[in-house]
């Protein structure tokens, strides 16, 4: 039988990998609109967007993800 230790505490997921992930995605999110933001209107029309739909993108802030992640 194993004694157990007093104050020691398992902890199995540090309680802020949550939030870093969180400000990863919307560095993510940031960066994509950027650069969509620097797309040809010829490369919108391929992907079919258009100028109007790429700057209400970028108008959103990073946390507004368009997946909801």
């Amino acid at each position: 039988m194993m004694k157990a230790q007093r104050g020691f505490l398992v902890v199995t997921q540090a309680p802020w990998r949550p939030l870093l992930q969180r400000l990863g995605r919307w560095r993510e999110v940031r960066r994509e609109r950027r650069l969509l933001a620097g797309l040809s209107d010829d490369a919108l029309r391929d992907i079919g967007l258009n100028p109007a739909d790429v700057r209400a993108s970028t108008a959103d802030p990073c946390w507004r993800d368009p997946l909801g992640r």
